[in-house]
């Protein structure tokens, strides 16, 4: 692949990871940030780095890692800086909002699989999406050239690329990362009202409720944006409790056991196909 100018619109933990892993490669970066603490740190990274939006404009590729609520305006916004065979993907962790746009540039979502329960530059690391999942979820009218282009650079991060369209992607995501969320955030308000549940908690609990963490701004998005997709996973996982309750409930957690067993490797990578 040729080298390539690859932009970057907000340096949290997703853009400054994503900064980190490429300013490894031989590609160029650009970053814009309105953070005057974050552009000092990311100068060790590239020297293109300012709040000027317009600096984007010769990037052949742009990653938009703003909270979700900003990034249609973002988007926008690039509409009047960058050329229309410029490649813009956002990395929201919700993708069908988005879709309901239509801009002048190659718009491709994606949402890489990764984070951890803390934000800003200075909690990202090259390695974040090393073993990592990437999805990609292109438009029925995206040519296939550009997400092959798009892929080889997500790959330069480490991460693992799978398609999907936006809808499969929201009601997936549901299931494992926003229903999970809100799950933790409700066991800690519920043990809270118990003072020596509080005191008693150890590794499980904590462990449970590590999601309880999460961005505010990012937690609120996801309820909001998703909250249909997320109902009907609560209602589902109500469902396999109840179907749990039965007189085969030692052969169905076994078989559990054995399935999370296989799901990750040694480092917390999700391994399934």
């Amino acid at each position: 692949m040729k080298q390539k100018t690859i932009g970057i619109v907000s340096l949290g933990l997703i853009g400054g990871s994503i900064l980190k892993a490429l300013s490894e490669t031989e590609h160029k970066i650009v970053a814009v940030t309105r953070n005057q603490s974050a552009i000092r740190k990311a100068k060790k990274y590239t020297k293109s780095v300012s709040q000027d939006i317009s600096t984007l404009k010769e990037c052949d590729i742009i990653f938009v890692c703003t909270p979700m609520n900003k990034t249609i305006t973002i988007l926008k916004s690039l509409s009047k800086v960058v050329s229309e065979n410029t490649i813009v993907s956002d990395v929201c962790s919700l993708k069908e909002f988005v879709t309901k746009e239509t801009f002048p540039f190659k718009f491709i979502g994606t949402h890489p699989m990764a984070g951890t329960e803390f934000s800003g530059f200075d909690a990202s690391f090259a390695e974040l999406f090393k073993g990592a999942k990437w999805v990609i979820t292109p438009l029925e009218n995206t040519s296939g050239k550009d997400i092959k282009t798009l892929t080889q650079i997500i790959k330069l991060t480490g991460a693992k690329t799978i398609i999907a369209t936006p809808k499969e992607h929201d009601e997936a995501v549901a299931a494992i990362s926003h229903m999970p969320m809100l799950i933790a955030q409700a066991l800690m308000k519920t043990a809270t009202k118990n003072s020596l549940a509080i005191k008693l908690a150890a590794s499980g609990f904590r462990d449970m409720t590590r999601l309880a963490l999460s961005n505010t701004e990012m937690a609120e998005d996801m309820i909001k944006l998703n909250s249909k997709n997320i109902s009907n996973s609560l209602i589902a996982l109500i469902e396999s409790s109840r179907e749990l309750l039965s007189d085969n409930y030692r052969n169905e957690i076994e078989q559990i056991k054995e399935q999370r067993k296989s799901m990750y490797n040694k480092n917390g990578k999700n391994t399934s196909n």
